[in-house]
């Protein structure tokens, strides 16, 4: 039976959530139709800048996604400490970026003098957009609506373009983190539609490369939208990704390599005990495995087994499903 969302996301336990939409009938309407050859790449764009504007008005920032033809991936990590701290004016002025809001928000947006009631209604109001701006489910929902509307009027036509509810995973520790954000960089090249970083299109790795080549010093550049690498040990963890970019770049081209290379006893071995894998306590053949079935190894809960244990404890759920993976991939180190 379906879970309830509420039960699928604990902020107590951890930031970040891996999001899977797929279209229906895993058709390819966001890139080219092998069946008709008719192309839908420029669609890939509206994705992408969907994504990255929501990430401007929400708490919620991007580690990591990849816009593939049939399926879209975003690693989010909601920032609940920033949206608390927004006051009444701040949360409507983001919710207006998307919403009209009501007649009182407007009114008060534009200055025009409320009365004590009104000024309380507002508040309220304020509050409940507060609670939205900081919900992955919100997020998601003004990403897929805002696509299938803008597709079907394309194609003059109604009806479905994802399937149902988006799938969500809760990466509950660094190392799930690590793993996630490759297997979703790296989609592209997987897929066979990539050959190197550079080709990593409608990828968040590619818009870190061209920020970084565009403003010369990698630790100035500031991505708007994304989460931030931490780049120093003097950074706030809560705040960044907790590993540096060139470690994490360097990652993904040794990833590659190793999928490309018919060697795969050798390359496993210097894949892992180069780098982030080793320095997190992958084996080999746990980062391996990891990086490449992550998203189908687990339902909606990513972790070592005794973080999942937490996760259950704190979630007050009977049974924790895929905590044989977990030993198997996050509790078996080197």
């Amino acid at each position: 039976m379906p879970q309830s969302r509420k039960s699928q996301i604990s902020l107590a336990d951890t930031p970040f959530y891996h999001c899977i939409s797929r279209c229906v009938r895993k058709s390819f309407l966001c890139g080219v139709d092998h069946a008709t050859g008719e192309s839908y790449e420029h669609r890939k764009d509206w994705v992408e800048q969907r994504l990255l504007f929501l990430a401007s008005v929400f708490a919620i920032d991007i580690c990591s996604y990849a816009v593939m033809s049939n399926h879209v991936h975003v690693i989010l990590r909601v920032d609940q400490h920033s949206a608390r701290q927004w006051d009444t004016k701040k949360t409507l002025i983001q919710w207006h970026k998307m919403h009209r809001g009501t007649l009182l928000t407007q009114k008060y947006l534009k200055g025009i003098e409320l009365t004590d009631s009104e000024h309380k209604t507002v508040a309220s109001t304020a509050k409940i957009y507060r609670e939205r701006l900081q919900s992955i489910s919100w997020f998601m929902r003004n990403l897929n609506e805002f696509i299938a509307r803008k597709a079907n009027k394309e194609d003059e036509c109604t009806g479905r373009f994802w399937e149902g509810r988006f799938k969500s995973q809760a990466l509950l520790d660094e190392r799930a983190l690590l793993a996630c954000m490759a297997y979703v960089d790296l989609n592209p090249f997987r897929a066979g539609i990539a050959t190197s970083l550079y080709d990593l299109s409608h990828t968040s790795v590619l818009v870190r490369l061209k920020a970084a080549l565009n403003k010369g010093k990698r630790q100035q550049w500031k991505t708007k939208g994304l989460v931030k690498f931490k780049e120093s040990e003097g950074e706030e963890s809560e705040k960044t990704i907790p590993f540096s970019f060139d470690s994490y770049l360097s990652l993904l081209k040794r990833n590659m390599e190793f999928i490309t290379s018919s060697d795969t006893t050798h390359k496993k071995a210097s894949l892992c005990h180069s780098g982030l894998p080793e320095q997190m306590g992958f084996r080999a053949d746990t980062w391996d495995t990891a990086c490449k079935t992550i998203e189908t190894s687990f339902s909606f809960v990513i972790g070592s087994s005794e973080s999942m244990l937490r996760f259950k404890k704190s979630t007050k759920r009977k049974r924790m499903v895929g905590m044989t993976p977990a030993k198997i991939l996050f509790d078996t180190t080197v």
